[in-house]
């Protein structure tokens, strides 16, 4: 009994983790469930749940188990594949060729800013983190907090030295979501562009592009995520910054 109980808490490893919240973000948009019914189903406290999906906790093989026969799917589906050896600090060419060494002034957790697809007056505000992640000699980002959880993403950084540009890329089955923004200003600050999905009535989604800003989050002395509306006191700051992406031409938006 003993055996088994520590066998039950033994925790997945923060690749793996990763990879089952992902899943189950996936799944939860997918099947249109709330956290609370699926936490329910799984026999979880929501705050387990919770913190194990904002990547404040790693997923326990218990927990795994319970949240795979809530949803019927298997969430443990791959091992990662360890970078070939003399690689381990080098992107593939496919993102890049560069060093660990040549981007940690990239990494960090940034305020991230977009106007709401929802509501034209109110802006979205959520944190991304960008970090070096050995397993796959490469930088990560990781975005958290954001009101609507079950479209978090995680994908990969590309710096290619050519255009100057920093790109977040998600392919998930094909379907591809991209981030193109400038290399970090003075106060360490990207603006761009992001090209993505928007979700419609039903299951539609229709193709939208927006500017979107990168900033680090402790440049900003009371930092408030979610949907920001025009009274907010942080409103006319994050304005700014959406505002400075094309006023300043880090970005041109084409209209006809």
């Amino acid at each position: 009994m003993q055996t088994q109980d520590k066998l039950s808490d033994k925790q997945l490893s923060d690749e793996q983790s990763r990879e089952v919240a992902e899943m189950i973000r996936e799944e939860i948009a997918r099947r249109r469930i709330s956290r609370q019914a699926l936490a329910e189903q799984a026999k979880l406290s929501l705050s387990t749940l919770e913190k194990a999906l904002g990547g404040r906790r790693p997923f326990t093989l218990a927990t795994t188990v319970r949240l795979e026969q809530a949803l019927g799917v298997s969430l443990r589906k791959s091992t990662a594949t360890p970078a070939p050896a003399g690689s381990s600090d080098v992107a593939p060419d496919g993102l890049g060729s560069y060093s660990h060494r040549a981007v940690t002034w990239i990494e960090g957790v940034y305020l991230t800013l977009r106007p709401s697809f929802g509501d034209r007056d109110a802006i979205f505000a959520y944190r991304t983190e960008i970090a070096w992640e050995p397993k796959v000699s490469s930088l990560v980002f990781r975005e958290g907090e954001r009101t609507d959880a079950a479209y978090e993403h995680t994908g990969e950084v590309a710096v290619p030295h050519q255009s100057g540009f920093i790109y977040l890329v998600i392919n998930k089955h094909g379907q591809h979501r991209v981030i193109t923004v400038s290399r970090p200003t003075v106060t360490g600050a990207m603006y761009g562009i992001i090209s993505t999905l928007r979700a419609g009535a039903g299951s539609q989604l229709m193709p939208v592009a927006a500017p979107i800003a990168y900033v680090p989050i402790n440049n900003v002395k009371e930092p408030a995520l979610g949907r920001i509306m025009p009274d907010h006191a942080n409103h006319a700051l994050y304005l700014s910054h959406l505002r400075r992406t094309v006023e300043e031409s880090f970005a041109l938006l084409l209209s006809v």
